[in-house]
């Protein structure tokens, strides 16, 4: 995927669920994988033409595992000038250490988010963009089909009362096939998770099973983004689509 794809895509999310508005301070969670590398491209570039103008910066949340290294990171920032910070946190020792956390997902997002909203908000920052693709909301919808008995999958967008900030999903329209083209493409300086249960986690488990039934049933995949668009889940904005 070519960066000017990318960049069609993102607007495509940004105008049909009004996810910017002018004057805007946001904020980019990197963690350093392809997803979010990917999105700081999209942003940034997004900003050189969009019609609404907006600020933007970049924050990782260092979780504390060993050999994580973010400099390569920094230099990206530098290169697209975009103010990056990095908070540091035990999140890992916590988990690992102290509380031997079996199943530590839940928990460790859980601290994560809170982690990067408080520092969002110290930057000035109104809204931040999580680097969640399309298969990243097929996959929480069989998740919530599956585990909570309910057909669900979060929202492009979502104001959080109690932060007063708004969460934005600008890459929800890019498959993640075409992130990892991009990666290739573009030479991404991907930091490589260090979390001891990557890989084999319920979210992998749908991963793989959104997989199968696609090569099983062609097409299944944007058969079943489809219904979530049209499915009047609740939170979610009204959409608007723009052609352009």
């Amino acid at each position: 995927m070519k960066l000017q794809q990318l960049l069609s895509y993102t607007r495509k999310a940004v105008d049909e669920y009004d996810m910017i508005q002018e004057g805007d301070h946001i904020a980019i969670g990197i963690s350093g994988g392809k997803d979010s590398l990917t999105l700081l491209y999209a942003m940034q570039g997004l900003r050189r033409f969009y019609p609404k103008h907006f600020e933007l910066s970049a924050i990782t949340v260092d979780l504390g595992y060993e050999k994580c290294d973010f400099s390569q990171v920094t230099e990206l920032c530098k290169e697209l000038d975009v103010p990056y910070q990095i908070v540091k946190t035990d999140i890992a020792r916590i988990l690992f250490d102290e509380r031997k956390e079996s199943n530590p997902c839940s928990l460790c997002a859980k601290m994560r988010k809170g982690a990067l909203n408080e520092a969002v908000k110290k930057m000035g920052c109104n809204k931040v963009a999580y680097a969640h693709h399309k298969d990243d909301i097929i996959e929480t919808m069989l998740l919530s089909l599956i585990f909570e008995g309910r057909f669900h999958s979060f929202s492009p967008k979502t104001y959080l009362d109690r932060m007063d900030l708004s969460v934005i999903r600008p890459m929800m329209f890019v498959d993640e096939m075409d992130v990892i083209g991009f990666q290739h493409k573009y030479n991404l300086p991907v930091v490589k998770s260090r979390c001891p249960v990557d890989g084999f986690t319920k979210r992998q488990y749908a991963k793989d099973l959104v997989r199968e039934l696609n090569q099983a049933h062609p097409g299944a995949k944007n058969r079943m983004f489809t219904a979530i668009l049209n499915g009047n889940i609740e939170g979610w904005p009204p959409r608007t689509p723009h052609t352009r």
